[in-house]
């Protein structure tokens, strides 16, 4: 019996997978190379999320990152090795860390943020859990889009 490759489904997980694969790169070796910038400047674009949440805290900003990193890391072996399985334990990663940082934003908004400030930030904050619960929901039952060749065998010509 021939398994067919859902390729749609293979082509969303990869793309999934390499947009947090790169979101955990960027946003964990911002926060451990440059801890006091990712403190005063995350998310960039002229936005101060983390410096309006409370005072500067150098390990935890590290650990931060050191998180973001673990999960890029989980995601972006999923993606080199092109295997459901691994997909499925990064998108439960992402899943499990972006809940309750999630529910967090949602209900400790910082007084020096304004409305549309913290509109992006949840939006961005539930991105996370979703893109890791999409995942596991769109991961193909195959674990690899390329299945095993079938087995051949040599004749030989008779005598």
């Amino acid at each position: 019996m021939r398994l067919e490759i859902n390729r749609g489904r293979w082509i969303a997980l990869l793309i999934m997978l390499g947009v947090l694969t790169a979101t955990g790169v960027i946003t964990g070796l911002w926060a451990i190379v440059a801890p006091e910038s990712f403190y005063t400047s995350f998310p960039g674009f002229g936005l101060h999320w983390v410096r309006a949440d409370g005072p500067y805290n150098h390990h935890l900003v590290g650990d931060v990152g050191a998180f973001f990193l673990a999960l890029a890391a989980i995601s972006g072996a999923a993606v080199y090795y092109r295997d459901s399985v691994i997909a499925r334990v990064a998108g439960l990663g992402w899943l499990v860390f972006g809940v309750p940082h999630f529910i967090y934003h949602a209900f400790h908004r910082p007084e020096t943020i304004g409305g549309f400030d913290f509109a992006l930030e949840l939006l961005a904050a539930l991105a996370l859990p979703a893109l890791g619960l999409a995942i596991l929901l769109v991961a193909p039952r195959e674990r690899f889009p390329v299945p095993e060749p079938a087995p051949f065998t040599f004749k030989f010509p008779r005598r």
